[in-house]
């Protein structure tokens, strides 16, 4: 369904970027994309949105969060592609703690399955000792 402005529906945005219309409405509730609406309230998206849609999924499957994302986006950073991008100020700072934080879990994961692996182990021999008595 086409109307009088020169914009795309949500629909149309969703197919030319792969970001599916529940992530696109979840970026605009988050103020990482703007909407305008059409006569019949339907949202109306420019052009522009689509580089910025693409990037921000990159950017959150990469392990960024939405907080991560939107001091770039105050900046304009997001909206040509990434790589065609000069390196917006904080963005390395905030890539490189969010790695760090992803290490710490990564450790205390690892510990975590090395604590459950030894009582796997040890209720195994347990188990083993009872049935050979």
């Amino acid at each position: 369904m086409r109307r009088d402005s020169i914009g795309m529906l949500i629909g149309e945005l969703s197919r030319r970027t792969g970001v599916s219309t529940r992530s696109l409405r979840y970026y605009e509730q988050q103020g990482l994309l703007a909407a305008g609406r059409t006569a019949n309230g339907y949202r109306d998206y420019d052009e522009s949105v689509v580089v910025r849609a693409a990037n921000i999924q990159g950017l959150l499957r990469a392990g960024l969060t939405v907080d991560d994302i939107r001091e770039p986006l105050g900046h304009g950073c997001l909206d040509e592609p990434l790589d065609q991008l000069p390196l917006c100020e904080g963005a390395l700072e905030t890539a490189a703690d969010r790695l760090d934080e992803l290490d710490r879990r990564i450790g205390a994961l690892r510990q975590l399955r090395e604590r459950l692996a030894g009582q796997v182990e040890r209720t195994r021999d347990a188990l083993d000792a009872r049935e050979g008595s």
